[in-house]
């Protein structure tokens, strides 16, 4: 049942758009990358030919003037020659107070540093929701990440839809690619059959495999979320269904 749950969920997605993206950004990398959330995750059984793996390494939590790290809790098993980016998620509370503040902003960088320390890391990851009273924070982060990264190593970021849109507040800051969330609420603002106005939108989407989203850009890298932990014949499902509209 779980099998066909997937496939009936991605089959809505097979009337591509017909918007082409510019030159891929991580060419080193699968054009499928599979979302490994908080739970038990065992995936030895993927291709890496075919799929990476984009997994919670930490969370960061800003609350006031304090940050607090929770690292991964669940184990995490991939095949040898897997394609691993770090994935640290951000949370703040609304009236998180001195978020402006250097002190605060240099904790927050040097916990997500430290997440790409993790071995066999080849790339990070952001996912920050930010308010708009968060954004100047949020955009000094990601200048001061790219400038001690090293030059090789991919810096992406999740995105909500508007980000890429009408917004487009994210214009300008140095990632590698920006992810708009095609699922959940990040999808709200998203007309179908459309494209991203923002350039570091235009070469990766991300979907959920229990939300049908129809008419999705062609040509872009694809990051999957799984509701639960992923099995053998739901990947096989979703990854039958994106080739065909990749």
């Amino acid at each position: 049942m779980r099998t066909a749950a997937v496939v009936l969920m991605l089959t809505a997605l097979v009337a591509p758009a017909h918007w082409w993206p510019p030159r891929d950004p991580m060419p080193e990398f699968p054009r499928v990358m599979l979302w490994a959330w908080e739970r038990p995750e065992k995936l030895d059984f993927i291709d890496p030919r075919e799929a990476g793996v984009a997994f919670l390494a930490r969370t960061v939590y800003l609350r006031g003037g304090t940050v607090t790290v929770r690292p991964r809790l669940q184990p995490l098993v991939v095949a040898p020659g897997t394609a691993m980016m770090a994935v640290v998620r951000i949370e703040s509370q609304p009236d998180a107070a001195h978020i402006g503040e250097p002190a605060p902003r240099i904790a927050v960088e040097h916990a997500i540093l430290d997440a790409t320390e993790l071995h066999g890391m080849r790339a990070l990851q952001i996912d920050f929701d930010a308010r708009a009273s968060e954004r100047e924070f949020y955009r000094a982060v990601l200048l001061d990440l790219r400038r001690v990264l090293p030059a090789s190593m991919p810096l992406s970021i999740t995105a909500l839809a508007s980000w890429c849109g009408y917004d487009g507040w994210i214009s300008g800051i140095p990632v590698t690619e920006a992810v708009p969330m095609l699922f959940r609420m990040g999808a709200e603002s998203y007309r179908a059959g459309s494209d991203f106005r923002v350039g570091a939108c235009r070469t990766s989407v991300g979907i959920s495999t229990d939300e049908p989203r129809r008419e999705i850009p062609r040509g872009r890298r694809i990051y999957i979320f799984h509701p639960r932990s992923w099995s053998a014949s739901e990947l096989r499902a979703a990854l039958r269904e994106v080739k065909r509209w990749q």
